[in-house]
C-alpha cells in the first residue's frame, strides 16, 4: 500500500521556480512575431487532388500522404471544424493537444504553430490560417448532451462514427482541435465566445508532415451563440505537396518545433 507523504511548502515552491525559469527559457526562445494571417477570400488552389463538402452537422474521414495539405472552408459563419488526427502506419501514434500546447506555450493555434502526436514528432503544421488563431483546443466539440438534430448534430457523435469507418474504436479518439472556434479563457477560466475573430471567408490550411489519418466533424460549437438554425456546409479540398522552404516558419518557430522535426526524420 502506497503512502502519500505531504510535500512541504518549500518543495513547492522550489518545483514552481523550476517551472517559471523553463517557462522563461521557452517563451524567450519562441518568435517575437509569427507569420501574418492569411488572406481573405483564399486565393484559388492549384493540383488539387480532391474535394468533398461536408454538409452541416455532419462528418468525413480522409487519408493525407506526407506533404499534402488540407484545406478547410466554412461556407459561412455558424459552423466549426472538429479534427482528430493519426499516424497512418501506426494510429496507436495520435495527435496529442496537450504536449502540442506545452512545447509551444499557448493554446493559440495559428499559421506557423505545429500539432504533435504523443510521441513527439510532428503530425501536421498549420500552414495557413486567415483567423489569426481563432480556434479551441479546449472545449472539444459538443458532447453527447447536445441536440441530436440536422441543425446541430453532436460533435462527439460525429467522431464516434468516423473512427469505426476508419477501423477505430471510440477508445482511440485524442482531444479535438476545432477550427474557425473563437474561444479565449480569462484568469478565472471562463470560457468567452469572441464573433468578431471569425468573418464570411476564413480558411485554414495544413500541411501532412506525416501520413496521416484525418476524421472531421463540422457542426455548431456549444458556446456559438449564432441565431441561424441551419449550419452551413464545409469546403474541404486536399492539394499537392510544394517544396518546403529551408527557413519555413512551421519548422523554424521554436526549439521545441525544431526538435520535434528531427524525431520525423528518425523514423
Amino acid at each position: 500500500m502506497l503512502t502519500h507523504i505531504p510535500r512541504t511548502a518549500e518543495a513547492i515552491a522550489a518545483d514552481r521556480a523550476r517551472y517559471e525559469e523553463h517557462q522563461r527559457k521557452g517563451l524567450t526562445a519562441a518568435p517575437s512575431a509569427l507569420p501574418a494571417p492569411s488572406p481573405r477570400p483564399a486565393p484559388e488552389p492549384t493540383e488539387v487532388l480532391g474535394h468533398l463538402t461536408i454538409p452541416g452537422g455532419w462528418y468525413d474521414v480522409l487519408h493525407l500522404t506526407a506533404g499534402e495539405r488540407l484545406r478547410l472552408a466554412p461556407e459561412a459563419l455558424g459552423v466549426s471544424v472538429s479534427i482528430a488526427a493519426w499516424v497512418a502506419a501506426d494510429p496507436s501514434e495520435r495527435m496529442n493537444l496537450p504536449d502540442t500546447v506545452k512545447v509551444q506555450w499557448t493554446t493559440e493555434l495559428r499559421k506557423g504553430r505545429v500539432v504533435l502526436t504523443d510521441m513527439g514528432r510532428v503530425l501536421f503544421s498549420i500552414t495557413e490560417d486567415s483567423t489569426g488563431g481563432a480556434h479551441d483546443v479546449l472545449t472539444g466539440g459538443s458532447g453527447a448532451a447536445a441536440p441530436f438534430t440536422p441543425a446541430f448534430r453532436s460533435t462527439r457523435e460525429n467522431m464516434v462514427l468516423a473512427v469505426a469507418k476508419l477501423g477505430l474504436d471510440k477508445r482511440d479518439l485524442p482531444a479535438l482541435i476545432t477550427f474557425f472556434a473563437p474561444i479565449t479563457v480569462d484568469a478565472e477560466g471562463v470560457l468567452t465566445w469572441n464573433a468578431e475573430r471569425t468573418q464570411p471567408g476564413d480558411w485554414v490550411e495544413l500541411r501532412a508532415e506525416v501520413d496521416m489519418a484525418v476524421a472531421l466533424s463540422a457542426t455548431r460549437h456549444p458556446l456559438d451563440p449564432c441565431p441561424v438554425p441551419e449550419v452551413p456546409a464545409t469546403q474541404v479540398q486536399r492539394l499537392a505537396a510544394l517544396p518546403v522552404a529551408a527557413d519555413d516558419p512551421c519548422r523554424t518557430a521554436t526549439a521545441e518545433a525544431r526538435r520535434a522535426f528531427e524525431n520525423n526524420s528518425r523514423i
